[in-house]
Parts: C-alpha cells; sequence; structure tokens
C-alpha cells in the first residue's frame, strides 16, 4: 500500500503543470547568475585588485564555458537522461554560486566557470525537453520560458547592489543570496528525477543519418541565434560606457541596463499568442532583427534618446531569441536531433559572442568613440535580417 501510495504521489507530482513549473524555474537560471556580475564589477575590481582586462575576460568567461561545455551535451543527456541531466546542471550552477562567494580571485573564476557550465546545459537541453514533453506547443513554452528567464535577469541585477550594501560581507553576501534560485528549482525538479519514465532519446532514430554540419537549415539556424548573441552580450558588456561616453551619469546607465534586460524579456508576451497562429516565420524572423538594427542607429544618431533605443535593443534581441530557440525544436524532426542541432547552434553562437565584446572594444579602442563599433553591429543585424528569412521556413531538417 505504502509503495502504491508513493508512485501515486509520483505520478501526480509529474503531471504537466509541475513540469511547466520546472522548465520555467531552470530558466530563471539560465541568465541572472551571470548577467548580474556587470552590476558589481567595480565592487570587484577594488576588493580583488584586478584589471580591466581581467575584468573583462571574467565577463566573457561563461560564454567560453558554454562554447567548451555544449558540444558535450547531447552525450550526457543519452547517458543520464534529460531530467537528471538538468538536474545535474543545477547541482553545478549553485555549487558555482556558492565557489565565487568565497572572497578570492580563483574561486570567483573557477565559480563562475561552473555556472557557465550548469547553464550550458539548461541551455542545450531545455529546448529539447520541450520537444519531447509539449511537441504541440513548443512556441508557446519557448516564449514563456525565454520572458520567465529575461524577468529573473532584471530582478537579479536589480537587487545585486543593495543586496551588497546591506551586509558587511558586501558583494559576496549578494552572490551568496542567489544560491536561493538553484536550490528552490531543484526541489521543484526533483519528481522529475525521481519518476519512472525512460531517458529522454528513445526515438526510433539512434544516430542522425545526415551529419548537421551538412545541412544548410542547421547552419542557417545556428547563425542566427549566433549572431543575435554575438550582438546581445555585445551591447550588455558595452552599453554603460556607450552611455558614459554620451554624457550619461553612472546611475542612469545602470538602470538603462537594467532595462535592457527587462526589454529582452517582453518579446514573449507578443510571441505567446501570435506564433501558433503563423504558418512560417519569416516575416517576423526578418522584423525582430530590425528593431535592433534600429536601435544601434538610433544610439549613434541620437544618443540622448537612449531609452527609447535600449527599449528596442532589449526587445529586438529578446525577439530573435525566442525565435532561434523556438527554431530548435520547429525544424528539429525528434529530440535527438532537436538536441544536437541545439548543441551546434549554441556552441558557435557563444562562441561569436564571446568573440563580439573585445573586437568591439578593440574599434572603440582604434577610433576612440562608439561610432564604427554602433555600425558594425547595426551592419551585423542586418545579415541576420537575411538569415531570419530562410531560418523561419516551415521546413524540417532531414533525417
Amino acid at each position: 500500500m505504502t509503495e502504491l501510495c508513493h508512485s501515486s504521489s509520483v505520478r501526480r507530482l509529474s503531471q504537466p503543470a509541475v513540469l511547466i513549473a520546472g522548465i520555467l524555474l531552470i530558466a530563471m537560471n539560465l541568465r541572472a547568475p551571470f548577467t548580474s556580475v556587470a552590476t558589481l564589477l567595480e565592487s570587484l575590481r577594488q576588493s580583488l585588485g584586478f584589471n580591466a582586462t581581467a575584468a573583462g575576460m571574467l565577463m566573457i568567461l561563461p560564454l567560453l564555458a558554454f562554447v567548451i561545455v555544449s558540444p558535450c551535451v547531447p552525450a550526457l543527456a543519452r547517458r543520464l537522461g534529460l531530467e537528471r541531466s538538468l538536474g545535474l546542471a543545477l547541482v553545478t550552477i549553485a555549487a558555482g554560486v556558492v565557489v565565487r562567494a568565497q572572497g578570492t580571485m580563483l574561486a570567483l573564476y573557477l565559480g563562475i566557470a561552473l555556472i557557465g557550465a550548469g547553464i550550458a546545459v539548461g541551455n542545450v537541453l531545455l529546448p529539447s525537453l520541450v520537444k519531447r514533453a509539449f511537441p504541440q506547443h513548443i512556441a508557446l513554452l519557448t516564449s514563456c520560458y525565454v520572458l520567465t528567464m529575461g524577468i529573473m535577469a532584471a530582478i537579479a541585477s536589480t537587487a545585486m547592489v543593495p543586496l551588497e550594501q546591506s551586509s558587511p560581507l558586501g558583494w559576496r553576501f549578494a552572490f551568496a543570496v542567489m544560491v536561493v534560485l538553484p536550490v528552490l528549482t531543484l526541489l521543484v525538479w526533483w519528481p522529475q528525477l525521481s519518476s519512472k519514465t525512460a531517458p529522454v532519446i528513445t526515438e526510433a532514430a539512434t544516430h542522425l543519418e545526415t551529419p548537421l554540419w551538412k545541412v544548410p537549415l542547421a547552419w542557417q539556424v545556428t547563425c542566427y541565434m549566433g549572431l543575435n548573441s554575438l550582438l546581445f552580450y555585445t551591447i550588455n558588456s558595452w552599453l554603460p560606457s556607450i552611455l558614459a561616453d554620451n554624457g550619461f551619469a553612472l546611475g542612469q546607465a545602470g538602470s538603462l541596463h537594467g532595462l535592457l534586460q527587462l526589454a529582452s524579456a517582453l518579446p514573449g508576451l507578443v510571441l505567446v499568442p501570435l506564433m501558433p497562429r503563423l504558418k512560417d516565420q519569416r516575416l517576423i524572423a526578418m522584423l525582430a532583427p530590425c528593431m535592433t538594427i534600429a536601435g544601434l542607429l538610433g544610439l549613434w544618431m541620437v544618443p540622448q534618446w537612449a531609452i527609447i533605443w535600449v527599449a528596442l535593443i532589449g526587445g529586438g534581441t529578446g525577439a530573435t531569441f525566442i525565435l532561434a530557440l523556438s527554431f530548435v525544436g520547429l525544424r528539429a524532426r525528434h529530440s535527438l536531433q532537436a538536441a544536437s542541432l541545439s548543441s551546434m547552434a549554441q556552441t558557435l553562437g557563444y562562441l561569436l559572442a564571446a568573440l563580439g565584446p573585445p573586437i568591439i572594444g578593440r574599434l572603440y579602442d582604434w577610433q576612440g568613440n562608439w561610432q564604427m563599433a554602433l555600425l558594425s553591429c547595426a551592419a551585423i543585424g542586418i545579415v541576420m535580417a537575411g538569415i531570419g528569412g530562410l531560418a523561419g521556413r516551415d521546413i524540417q531538417l532531414p533525417r
């Protein structure tokens, strides 16, 4: 009788509503733990004494972790199953949060690397989970979890400075508080770990007959995601400096940086009801980068209206990110293919993203202002819009 009750309890906890809650909570862990670092960067530099080069490396370290870990994730999912792999990702993020709060430079770098590794697993596997569990609602759930991801990132960025100021431990306390998020998520996710469902990859096809790197559609999805990641993380890194050079106070620049995070989450409110009605996504996949282009050109020409341009950049990059994640599920034929396409797109995408901030910074050093940097980003946006017209077609990868 006890075993029967336990089995019934597990089944109840594994119902779709609980699974969706777990997906949304996992999404909250996939940006906030590392984007919020930017708000405390000056405190870290003063406390640990590292220079601007080391600070820049700290900001791209999670992206480099994404590049290294992402190719290994499909194999991890085949070995452990999707649910346990995501559970391991949460444990890794929690461990990274604890390690980086220890107060030394080595612990800071190691902790952020662990956080990046855990986030990489979640980034790759969450689209595959949605594909497997809710194949008829890929766009809806992708929009919802990107929305929660952005909202949590905005909350975390806003909370870091007050948390730092509320404790004699300063930034160490602010970082340590973040462990609540992965721990809470792991508690909600726990029923998925103890369920008796088969591992995620149980498709009839046990291998990909056509390697993805030979498929143009796979490259179109990859480039669409990669160029958007390059633009978002470049602007995320340099926006406060761009605004400061145009006469904004540091407090104003910080608030607008928070607006960027929030604005990247809001497109989900529009895309949730819209995408299920679209036969294909070509038009919207081209329009979303146009918002980013308009924001970049606005910052170049009329920087005093930055609140408008930052909202456009955030909205454009957020919408493009939702579309790119949706393409992973919509263009794949089964969850193994979705995991492999997600791995390819995110590995190369975050490699581009990691290159963006130093290259754009180099352009600034060469020219002495942000004009060429902003125009270069706008040109990238134009290329991304063209690729969106290809990636948005209603077709699927070959078997």
